[in-house]
């Protein structure tokens, strides 16, 4: 069985006065890209079965907005472990992901999501906000190892 990882970091933030991080909202540039991100997922993603998602307001938002834009909604984990979490920490995370779920989607952070990237594909990408990594592999989420996926579409919509 094939497995779908989506990466998906957050759209841009504001940076309110007194706020602490994990509090930031989206800027009015992040509502719009994204909605634009939900737009690009329903057009070209494959269809999501799970969504793990930080607990950070601006990946919330994030998720929010581009989950509106779907035509069906998935299941969605807010997950603390998301946030700050490196690339071995998301490797682990993803080992965890229930088998039926053939298609995922982790919402976070850099610098996290892109050494996830690189360290899965061997693909070094940036990935600005609101920019969308999808990957497949031939294994198990359990068997997923450095090197053992494929970048198939990178992209980062804007609004």
């Amino acid at each position: 069985m094939t497995h779908t990882l989506i990466l998906l970091r957050h759209a841009k933030s504001a940076r309110p006065q007194e706020t602490a991080d994990v509090d930031r909202p989206l800027a009015k540039r992040g509502h719009r890209d994204a909605l634009a991100v939900g737009r690009w997922l329903r057009d070209q993603a494959p269809k999501i079965n799970l969504v793990v998602c930080s607990p950070a307001l601006r990946a919330v938002q994030t998720w929010d907005l581009a989950a509106a834009q779907l035509e069906t909604i998935p299941r969605v984990r807010r997950n603390k472990w998301l946030y700050g979490a490196s690339e071995q920490d998301l490797l682990m995370a993803i080992k965890k992901l229930p088998d039926q779920a053939s298609t995922a989607l982790l919402v976070g952070h850099n610098p996290g999501l892109e050494n996830f990237l690189t360290l899965l594909t061997g693909v070094a990408e940036p990935l600005k906000t609101s920019a969308i990594a999808i990957m497949t592999t031939s294994g198990s989420w359990e068997r997923s190892h450095p090197g053992s996926w494929s970048l198939e579409k990178l992209a980062t919509p804007r609004g």
